[in-house]
């Protein structure tokens, strides 16, 4: 049934848009510590085989799961664009910058003492090394063949 010229059933809403899944900025904090407590609690394993005294042994060692943001959005049900529309919400930023703070020093502090792989890690989270082998600090400039082009 096609809505008829001039209809106004608009106006019966009682709001606009979809409720918070966090009312309050304590509810998100919440939710995000049981992330942490649940990465904590459920670390990955690896499947370790080794050979000893002429005996093959396969065991799992339990090691450290990684916060991450992504994580953090499945575990508590909401999407990235979620967690990044309550960062710009004025109520929220504390909450969602403590968190960020939280991800962040976890995976350097685990990949400073060797529980991480610090390759991934430290470009995860924007860190690098840079030099300069070819230049020593003069501008370079690039010049491409036209190739014929006009």
């Amino acid at each position: 049934m096609a809505f008829q010229k001039g209809n106004q059933l608009y106006k019966l809403r009682s709001k606009d848009g979809k409720d918070k899944v966090f009312e309050k900025p304590e509810d998100l904090f919440n939710a995000c510590n049981e992330y942490f407590e649940w990465c904590e609690e459920n670390p990955l394993q690896e499947e370790v085989v080794f050979h000893s005294q002429g005996n093959i042994t396969k065991t799992t060692v339990a090691k450290r799961r990684p916060f991450t943001l992504n994580g953090l959005c499945i575990f508590i049900d909401i999407s990235l664009d979620g967690f990044y529309l309550y960062e710009k919400r004025d109520d929220y930023v504390g909450v969602t910058k403590k968190v960020r703070e939280i991800i962040y020093n976890q995976k350097f502090e685990g990949a400073a003492s060797g529980f991480f792989n610090a390759n991934i890690i430290a470009r995860d989270l924007g860190l690098a090394d840079k030099s300069d082998i070819t230049s020593q600090g003069e501008k370079v400039q690039i010049y491409l063949p036209d190739n014929g082009r006009k």
